[in-house]
């Protein structure tokens, strides 16, 4: 990813833009994007220490602790340096653009054990219950060559890391989502260095997503029930610029509810369907019953491939299942139906060459504001607004 080290800057922004109209659609296809029709500079991601290239985000749904409901998580995956794989700062962001630092994590005094250390990925997420839990792919000089396969990171409400869940089904923990209640939590993770350095730099059909079963509650740290690859074989390679390509956004779309409601329903678990980001082949994926799935669906069936598709990474689904997913190859963003057709794209960003490269990764869909987004490119975090 392209990124650039600047300095830290905690205060609103107000640049803005107007994106050029989107053509209109059927009345039976209408689409998120169409109406979203301004692109406005929020604040910046770099914290204190200096820390660029912000990766993932997550909307907080409940306030606990210091996270504040509405509020943004934003990870970075580079330090101050700009190293990849070396980042370990989370940054909380307010609807109007106040930034305070959400947690710094040691990689010196982690609860648990993480290969490696930390470098923060796009894989984060925040549950109900007050837990925050974050993907580590971290490197020692920003390198593929010193990349190890790092972990899932918990962080309780207060930012401070409680314990890690590592082992042989978490490798390069790359994105991640997830859907909780109550009394459990089912995360879905994409993991893109199986076999990913050995091959230094040809392509490997290796690249999974695993499934994560956890008991949670408000009172006890979050505990591993089980874990399982639902998704196999997906491209990945090493890259110069990107230190790895693999399968990125994973987005859920359940009828079923919470994790709660979902397991009493049974195997089915209310016809759930688990979108994956199949980056390098230009192509979202579709692996049916994610939720209840006890074996691999290899790489999924094809939802939507080519067209405006190029190099997807991060990927959501709204609450209306449209798929939303930005591309790392030139800065578009483009919605797809369920069915499968695309409905509309938007260009993001246009910097650099080729035009919007490296630049766009994790996103969140608030149907009250609009679409956040990081920007490598700037270290942003930017909001697409409806006016």
């Amino acid at each position: 990813m392209k990124v650039f080290a600047f300095a830290a800057r905690l205060a609103l922004l107000t640049v803005s833009a107007a994106l050029p109209a989107l053509p209109a659609l059927a009345g039976d296809q209408a689409a998120v994007l169409p109406a979203l029709r301004t692109n406005s500079t929020l604040a910046s991601t770099v914290p204190g220490n200096g820390d660029v290239n912000p990766y993932g985000i997550v909307q907080i749904r409940r306030s606990t602790g210091r996270l504040v409901a509405g509020n943004i998580l934003i990870s970075n995956f580079n330090n101050s340096s700009n190293l990849q794989g070396t980042g370990t700062t989370i940054v909380q962001v307010a609807p109007d653009g106040t930034v305070t630092l959400f947690a710094g994590i040691d990689a010196g005094n982690l609860p648990g054990p993480c290969p490696g250390g930390v470098g923060l990925t796009t894989a984060l997420a925040v549950l109900q219950s007050g837990w925050v839990i974050v993907g580590s792919l971290p490197t020692t000089d920003g390198t593929s060559a010193t990349a190890q396969a790092g972990c899932l990171i918990v962080l309780d409400n207060m930012g401070n890391a409680v314990e890690t869940f590592s082992g042989a089904l978490i490798n390069g923990p790359w994105d991640m989502t997830a859907l909780d209640g109550e009394r459990q939590a089912v995360l879905f993770v994409s993991n893109v260095l199986n076999g990913t350095l050995a091959a230094a730099g040809a392509v490997v059909n290796r690249g999974t997503v695993t499934r994560l079963n956890l008991r949670v509650s408000t009172v006890a740290k979050p505990r591993l029930v089980s874990i399982t690859v639902i998704g196999s074989g997906f491209a990945e390679r090493t890259d110069p610029a990107a230190l790895v390509i693999g399968p990125t956004g994973v987005g859920l779309h359940a009828d079923c509810g919470s994790a709660d409601d979902c397991a009493a329903q049974g195997e089915e678990q209310g016809g759930a369907v688990l979108y994956v980001a199949d980056t390098l082949n230009d192509r979202v994926a579709r692996i049916a019953n994610p939720l209840g799935r006890s074996r691999s669906a290899g790489t999924g069936h094809t939802l939507s491939a080519g067209g405006t598709l190029n190099s997807p990474l991060g990927l959501i689904v709204t609450a209306g299942g449209e798929i939303l997913t930005v591309n790392g190859g030139d800065g578009l963003i483009t919605e797809i139906s369920p069915a499968g057709r695309q409905l509309a794209h938007a260009q993001l960003d246009s910097s650099g060459s080729p035009p919007g490269a490296g630049a766009l990764f994790g996103l969140v869909f608030d149907p009250r504001h609009g679409l956040y987004y990081v920007d490598d490119a700037t270290n942003m975090l930017n909001l697409l607004l409806y006016h």
